[in-house]
């Protein structure tokens, strides 16, 4: 029976929400004092958000359960199972304390999420507790769910070897037929944080009593508002490194000044008068740090002035005495008679050169005589003699020039190095170098003279002079900017570089300083919006909870944002008078909020389970809050599975007094932790024996009495039909939405029992052909009579009918 309630729709809207960069991207369009510089930062900003969400996509949708077996865990020895019905509907799981009814759930939310938060908090006992003190094999739980898609079947199995610890488990899922792989904890932890479908009894009064933060952030998480949360992080994290570079410039800045007050140099003195101003003249200070960027001024210039080097008075000794001896040698070998006969011998190989090149031909010189082969061969002798005469005079013409291009070879240019201003710091003079070395690379363009291997030495000698005492001078002067003002140089120009990047970025600052704001206006708005629905099912959960109680929810709102304290604010009146209720409220009624705020979390449309399982939500509550939360359980169970733990009676209890479709299994625990766990009532079965006290009811009218047991014979048949419905057409991988469609288009029995056995498509008008061809007439009578109300045929009792309702729903629970 549907609760007559008209409640909102738990579990939120199918329509999918626009993106959230698209709703940005137009609220930023629309607001006129927004500049494109901001609205690119916020697009910027939360782009790298969207980019971050580098999480495994989750592939599984509408996920139920059909049975948690469990060996060896907690309070349950043997191997046992728990079946649960899949699909939409209200379970029970009822037994008295200690039975083991809520090791089954501990055991399945650990499987799933790999933790207990019943667990969190507490003594290590709690933990170490874990494994059946009766059965001593290695424990085991196995989850069975039913998951949208083609391949539904899927076992999450969670197995300790027997002296195991409780981290030490072999976690795997299964995709049914598939074979068996690691359990993916990456891809499973982002959904169960967000859509957590376990609520213990123990995180009720967590969920408003606990940390602030803690369901700031849950219900935070779960608007979807997690990519502005990050974009504003990092707008956040920007501005405040933006803002620090500010403020460590300036505190460096005013280091610098008092640093620069004791340190006795005209270079500080100008640069702490540059530092002074709050806006410094950042070109000045870097032309009295650095200086230009090509000229070599600075110990740079210095050293490389040091590292100068000209060649050793050896070398250009050993040049001065070679060229001497090729000199003297020449000198030597120069003669009247040899310079005459060179200079016949040069004239004589010009005539033959000649000869061969126009053959025979007259004299060039006299132009009577004939260059002929006789010629030729007198001239070829006559050379022969005068190359041997003037062989010394060659030889030593030869290596004179020799020695004059060694001579060349030793000067080079003017260094650049010692190209800079004296009157800048360092203060080095080196124009008397520069002089020195203008006349020593001079001599790379010397003649031969008898004079030039003095005037090389003399040259040479005056510019090493020249040379060592500017390298003196120049090393003291290293030595004094070592000791003096180099130290500072490198702090000051770190400072420089600092400073030019805090100028430039001083507009960002701006732009991230009014984009913070912006989006933090804006989340709070999108907030608001988005946090309504979720407001309205809590107020609706809490208006039907609350029962009695004088505590009145009004708006739920989220205060904070990300780098401040965050926290729910609950508006809550007592008695029509505003105040701190969580102070006032007794132990049920913040049971009775918790349910509120935890039921619209795990029920919005986007989470991919559609199931939650509640152990012990019943304690402390007053009898009527425990009527209410059985209206508010029902009523949640025609979208979702819920599955609830409980040893309180009460809500049992109220659910049949309710009449409310219900399953209820109970569970009992023997000896050595032997847990069983049986039928206790479910709807068919609470429709037959309804029927069956009507028929025991001798104060009722003969007529009545049959309408209502044929009635209930229906509802019974009806029952078994969409619960086979709903387990056939989710196992064969239809989505659930799909699934509640077509059994909303089942309007009649007949219709509802041919979706059951036959599946969808199906006609109504074949119904009984197909019965008969599947199980025999036996199953079209007991239909017949089932649906003919009041109608039954004579001789047929009413106890027979129910008998055969009873065998009739049997056959379609199989």
């Amino acid at each position: 029976m549907r609760p007559d309630s008209d409640a909102v729709q738990v579990g939120g809207s199918s329509e999918s929400a626009p993106r959230l960069s698209d709703v940005v991207t137009r609220r930023l369009a629309e607001d006129p004092v927004v500049t494109p510089s901001v609205a690119r930062t916020v697009l910027r900003a939360l782009g790298g958000a969207e980019s971050d969400n580098s999480a495994t996509e989750f592939d599984h949708s509408g996920i139920f359960l059909r049975a948690i077996r469990v060996r060896g865990f907690r309070g349950i020895g043997p191997e046992t199972t728990l079946h649960l019905p899949p699909g939409p509907g209200l379970t029970l799981v009822v037994g008295r304390n200690g039975s083991g009814k809520s090791s089954f759930a501990e055991a399945a939310e650990l499987a799933l999420t790999g933790g207990n938060r019943r667990w969190d908090g507490r003594s290590a006992a709690w933990r170490e507790g874990w494994r059946n003190l009766h059965d001593g094999s290695a424990a085991r739980i196995e989850l069975a769910l039913l998951s949208a898609g083609g391949a539904p079947g899927l076992t999450i199995t969670k197995e300790w070897e027997p002296t195991a610890d409780l981290a030490d488990a072999h976690w795997t899922e299964q995709q049914l037929p598939g074979p068996p792989a690691d359990f993916d904890t990456d891809r499973w932890a982002a959904q169960l944080e967000l859509y957590r479908p376990f609520l213990s009894y123990s995180e009720l009064g967590a969920l408003v009593d606990g940390k602030p933060s803690d369901l700031f952030d849950a219900l935070h998480q779960l608007l979807g508002l997690d990519e502005l949360t990050v974009a504003q992080e990092r707008i956040r994290v920007r501005r405040l490194e933006l803002e620090r570079a500010v403020r460590d410039s300036r505190q460096e800045r005013v280091a610098l000044l008092e640093l620069l007050a004791t340190v006795a140099d005209d270079r500080a003195a100008r640069v702490a008068d540059l530092l002074r101003s709050a806006q410094p003249d950042l070109a000045a200070v870097g032309r009295e740090v650095l200086g230009v960027v090509d000229d070599p001024v600075g110990s740079d210039g210095l050293r490389a002035i040091v590292r100068l080097a000209l060649p050793t008075g050896t070398d250009v000794a050993q040049v001065a005495v070679r060229l001497t001896e090729c000199g003297a040698a020449l000198a030597r070998d120069t003669t009247i008679d040899a310079a005459a006969d060179l200079r016949i011998l040069e004239l004589l190989r010009k005539a033959r050169d000649h000869q061969k090149a126009s053959g025979t031909c007259s004299c060039p010189v006299c132009g009577r005589g004939a260059l002929d082969d006789e010629w030729v061969r007198d001239t070829e002798a006559a050379i022969e003699q005068l190359a041997v005469r003037v062989d010394a005079l060659a030889t030593a013409r030869a290596e004179l020039d020799d020695a004059v291009r060694a001579v060349r070879a030793l000067p080079n240019l003017v260094p650049a190095e010692l190209d800079f201003d004296p009157r800048t710091p360092p203060s080095v003079d080196t124009s008397a170098v520069r002089a020195a070395w203008a006349e020593w690379a001079a001599m790379s363009c010397a003649d031969y003279t008898p004079e030039l291997p003095d005037q090389l030495r003399g040259v040479h000698a005056r510019l090493a002079d020249e040379l060592e005492l500017l390298q003196q001078g120049t090393r003291k002067e290293l030595d004094r900017l070592h000791e003096v003002w180099t130290p500072l140089v490198p702090r000051i120009a770190s400072w420089l570089e600092g400073a030019h990047k805090v100028a430039a970025d001083t507009a960002e600052l701006r732009t991230v300083k009014k984009a913070e704001d912006w989006l933090k206006s804006a989340t709070a708005g999108l907030r608001g919006e988005r946090m309504t629905p979720l407001a309205t099912t809590a107020r609706w959960v809490w208006q039907t909870l609350r029962q009695q109680s004088n505590v009145e929810l009004g708006a739920i709102r989220l205060q904070g944002n990300a780098g401040t304290a965050r926290r729910v604010l609950l508006d809550v009146t007592v008695d029509d008078v505003d105040g701190a209720a969580l102070g006032v409220m007794s132990q049920g009624e913040l049971h009775a909020l918790g349910l509120s705020l935890f039921l619209p979390r795990a029920t919005v449309e986007e989470s991919p389970f559609r199931f939650v399982m509640i152990d012990d939500p019943v304690q402390a509550m007053d009898p009527a809050k425990v009527d209410g939360l059985a209206q508010v359980l029902a009523t949640v169970a025609w979208t979702r599975q819920v599955v609830v733990f409980t040893h309180d009676e009460r809500l049992a209890e109220a659910v049949r007094r309710m009449s409310l479709d219900a399953t209820v299994l109970e569970v009992q625990r023997r000896d050595r932790s032997v847990v069983e766990v049986r039928v206790s009532s479910d709807p068919i079965r609470r429709y037959l024996d309804d029927a069956r006290a009507l028929v025991r009811t001798p104060q009722l009218p003969v007529a009545i009495a049959d309408e209502l047991v044929a009635t209930c014979c229906r509802s019974a048949v009806e029952a078994a039909s969409l619960a086979r419905a709903r387990r056939t057409l989710l196992a064969a991988g239809i989505d659930h939405h799909e699934v509640e469609r077509h059994i909303d288009a089942a309007h009649s029995t007949r219709a509802k029992v041919a979706l059951a056995v036959f599946g969808v498509g199906s006609k109504v008008d074949d119904l009984n052909k197909n019965l008969i061809a599947r199980e025999g007439k036996w199953v079209v009578d007991a239909l017949r009579d089932a649906t003919a109300g009041a109608h039954v045929p004579i001789g047929r009792t009413m106890r027979e009918l129910i008998g055969e309702t009873e065998k009739f729903v049997e056959w379609l629970s199989r």
